[in-house]
Order: structure tokens, then C-alpha cells, then sequence
């Protein structure tokens, strides 16, 4: 296969290497082949997108939200007019099939779209007082400038779901995309000067966590802090931002589970349980790692599972070392007792395949029952009812989403009200958000504030309350 041309920052409206010169070597996840050249950013790459997004972010604050809603808007419509080619370059960084690329390029347009609405219905609020004569309103103000760090496991939402509503409310930012997807990450930031976003405004920093990602979390002209991917950097960006009291905005991890009750749909069961656990090689941040079926129809559902989970097209994980992280924990579950039921082995291959992977017979409180794998791992657990059921979901550090298979309403709205997660889903998969939707969770799966949705303008400006205290005399 023949490599990209190498990928380059863009900072202040011009792509270049890192200050450096030095270069990491991006590897495709299907078969372990050269994808391209990514430059290895540092302090001062970084200190370079700062100063440039600072510089342009007062003149683009001070157009109306209709009009930054417009240039939004372009963006994510010449997004859709290069959506096969944004698709096949996330093909090539991630390995994932052309179909689920696809719609995720899609999920992104319409990330955009709905935010540019948003540039016609950016609403405040007005209310009384207790002085006569005071109308008080409220007012959205942009923060200043936004350092949005992201996960590699869907790129172009990744990134939608903070740069459009970043860049919506007046902010300018500094994007630093995984190393792992540093080529869809760039061509949206190409894509967005061509739209009409000012330069400066979108800045693009590649590099390694460590090395890119530290110094732009911890730059004191940062105002905000958007974060998504595991939960122990979350903490520690946390950490170093509240030093300085900056924003921060933590989408972290999961442990999602799925309950099918007695009563459930079986076949419609088993199909989400699959699609939550192994679509995108379960990486994502909610997919159904644990699976939790009652008593009296544990068996027909694990020998049905069972039987699905030899149809899954295997998918690659993202690196060697998420692969060879997954299989040690399967075989620290096997060592303590556990069984597997389903994979539980690299699939002789190039590339970094790990085979669909289904355990039972862990422990509640193993480490592979609490700890995110983000990989093609899912664990059984049995249960005799309802309560015990949602005990077992709420034993989780994690509370991002659950579902919930039954034909009694009454029953989903219980779990509904007593499961800890911020999204629960009936009769379907613990994943599959859209962008009208707020994401988020609770514990350590985020900090309290959605992405998406309109709760995401709540992240990216600040209200301003205005008193208008007015003399009838005058009148």
C-alpha cells in the first residue's frame, strides 16, 4: 500500500512540521503497513496554536452567532461533499469497514449542522425582579480559548462534537487529535478555512500525549479543557487544569451494561447485545462490556449469544498495545476462574486482531468487571431478578450509559430511575447517541457536562446576566 503524504500541523492558517523537525510513524491497524508520517509536536508547537488562536479570537467573537452559525454550517456541508474521502482516510487509520466510516462521517455532518441552527435559536433568558423598573436577560459569552483533546475510536464525530460547537460560540481552539486518526483530524481542519473560518481560529496540533497534549492542558491561555478517552487521563488533566481554575469538560470511560430480563425478546436481544459489544471492535465508550441476563433465561441467551458471536466480522484494535493489553486481562480473568466462552485470542493475522471475545463466571468484583478494555471484550453475569440486577449495574466506578431488554414498561422505567448512568436505552443497545442527544455520564465516566445536544453550547460559552434598570420619568 502506498503512504499519505505526511501530516502536518496547522497553526494560524499554515500547515508545517513541529518546530523539531521530528516525525512519529502512523502504522494501519488491518495490516501493520506505513500509513504516514505525523509531526511529533512539543511545548512550543503548542505555544505557537495558543498564541495564533488567541490572537484571532476576539475578531471572530465579535461576528453575530447567526453569522458563525453560517460558516459552521458550510463546514459541515463541504464535509459532506468530501465524505467518501474523509471516509477512506478513516478507513486507513483505524481499520474499520467503509460502511461504519460512513455514517460516522455522516454523524459528524450532522453534528455541524445542528450546531449552525443553533446560530438562529441561540437563546438567553429573560425573568422579573423584585426593583421596579429592572428587566434582567441573559446572554451567552464565548470563554476565550479552547484546547479540544480527543480519543482515536470515531475521529470525525470526535472531533465534531467539540469543534462545531467550539467554534459556534466565539471561542478559537487548539485540536489535538489522537496520534492514532491524525489525517481525518487534518482534513477537517483544512476543510474549515476553506468554509471560512478565519486562520487561527482552528489550530491542529499532532503528537503524543505526553509530550503535546501536557503542555497544551497545562498552557495558562487556555480557558478551557474539552477531554475525551480514559478516565485516569481525565483525572490527571482535571488535576492540572484546576490548578489555574479553567473549564474543564472530561467525557471519560465506561463499563456499560446491558440487562435482559425474563420477559425480554431474545433475537432482538442477542442482536444489540452483539452490536453494543463488537461494532468498531468495541471501541467505544459505550459499548456493553458487561451483560447481565436473568436466571431463568441465562442459557438459552448465552447459547444463542454464542452462536452470533462466531458470525462477527473481526475488526483491528487500534495498536499492538491495546492488543496485548486486552489479552492479558483475559487471561488474568481465566487464571482467577473465569471462562471463555467466545475468542479470547489474537487471530493469526496481520494486523491487530483480537477475536470477539465473550467471558463468563468472573467475579463482580474482578478487575475485568471494572476495568474499561475498550476492546471486542464483553463478560456474562447471571442474576435471579430485577434488584440484583441493577445492584450489578451500579457496582461500576463508571456510569455513562445502560439498556434494558424487556416487554414491561414498567420494569424499563425502573431501571430507568435506578440505574447510575447518564443515558439508558430500552430494548435496544447501550450505544447510538446523535447530536441532538447530550451525551454524558456520571462517577468517572465525566465531570457533569454533555457533549452534543444543545447542553454542549453550556460547555463552550458562559452566561452573562444583564440588568436593565430603566426610568418611567423619561419614558
Amino acid at each position: 500500500m502506498v503512504a499519505l503524504a505526511d501530516v502536518t500541523n496547522l497553526i494560524g492558517g499554515r500547515a508545517g512540521p513541529a518546530r523539531s523537525g521530528e516525525w512519529l510513524e502512523k502504522l494501519r491497524p488491518a495490516d501493520e503497513t506505513v500509513l504516514c508520517r505525523v509531526a511529533r509536536s512539543a511545548s512550543e508547537d503548542v505555544d505557537d496554536a495558543v498564541a495564533a488562536a488567541r490572537e484571532a479570537q476576539p475578531g471572530w467573537a465579535e461576528r453575530t452567532a447567526v453569522a458563525r452559525g453560517d460558516v459552521v454550517r458550510e463546514l459541515a456541508l463541504l464535509l459532506l461533499a468530501r465524505r467518501d474521502e474523509a471516509s477512506a482516510l478513516v478507513v486507513e487509520e483505524t481499520g474499520k469497514p467503509a460502511e461504519l466510516a460512513l455514517g460516522e462521517t455522516d454523524a459528524a455532518v450532522e453534528m455541524g449542522l445542528f450546531i449552525a441552527g443553533e446560530g438562529r435559536r441561540s437563546y438567553g433568558r429573560t425573568t422579573t425582579a423584585s426593583m421596579a423598573n429592572r428587566t434582567v436577560l441573559t446572554v451567552r459569552q464565548p470563554l476565550g480559548v479552547a484546547a479540544l483533546v480527543m480519543s482515536f475510536n470515531t475521529p470525525l464525530p470526535n472531533v465534531a462534537w467539540k469543534a462545531f460547537p467550539a467554534i459556534f460560540c466565539g471561542n478559537a481552539a487548539v485540536l489535538k487529535p489522537s496520534e492514532h486518526t491524525p489525517a481525518s483530524a487534518s482534513l477537517f481542519a483544512e476543510l474549515a478555512l476553506e468554509a471560512g473560518v478565519p486562520p487561527g481560529v482552528l489550530n491542529v496540533v499532532h503528537g503524543l500525549g505526553g509530550e503535546a497534549g501536557v503542555p497544551l492542558v497545562a498552557h495558562a491561555d487556555v480557558d478551557l479543557v474539552s477531554f475525551t478517552g480514559s478516565a485516569a487521563t481525565g483525572r490527571a488533566i482535571n488535576e492540572v487544569a484546576a490548578r489555574r481554575l479553567a473549564k474543564t469538560c472530561l467525557e471519560l470511560g465506561g463499563k456499560n451494561a446491558l440487562v435482559v430480563c425474563d420477559d425480554a425478546d431474545l433475537d432482538n436481544a442477542v442482536r444489540w447485545a452483539v452490536a453494543s459489544a463488537f461494532s468498531n471492535a468495541g471501541q467505544r465508550c459505550a459499548s456493553a462490556s458487561r451483560l447481565v441476563i436473568f436466571d431463568a433465561v441465562y442459557d438459552e441467551f448465552r447459547e444463542r449469544l454464542a452462536a452470533a458471536v462466531r458470525d462477527v466480522e473481526p475488526q483491528p484494535v487500534i495498536s499492538r498495545e491495546s492488543l496485548e493489553r486486552m489479552l492479558a486481562s483475559i487471561e488474568e480473568a481465566r487464571d482467577a476462574g473465569a471462562t471463555v466462552l467466545a475468542g479470547g485470542a489474537r487471530i493469526e493475522r496481520p494486523g491487530w486482531y483480537l477475536a470477539p471475545t465473550v467471558v463468563e463466571g468472573a467475579r463482580p468484583d474482578a478487575p475485568i468487571s471494572h476495568v474499561e478494555l475498550f476492546g471486542p471484550v464483553t463478560v456474562l453475569y447471571r442474576v435471579t431478578d430485577l434488584d440484583e440486577a441493577i445492584a450489578l449495574v451500579n457496582d461500576s466506578p463508571y456510569g455513562l450509559t445502560a439498556a434494558v431488554h424487556t416487554a414491561s414498561v414498567h420494569r424499563a422505567m425502573g431501571v430507568a430511575e435506578r440505574v447510575q448512568a447518564g443515558v439508558v436505552v430500552v430494548n435496544a443497545g447501550t450505544h447510538g447517541s446523535e447530536p441532538h442527544m447530550g451525551f454524558g455520564g456520571v462517577k468517572e465516566s465525566g465531570t457533569g457536562w454533555r457533549e452534543a445536544g444543545i447542553e454542549s453550547l453550556d460547555v463552550y460559552s458562559d452566561p452573562k446576566v444583564v440588568n436593565l434598570v430603566v426610568d418611567p420619568a423619561k419614558a
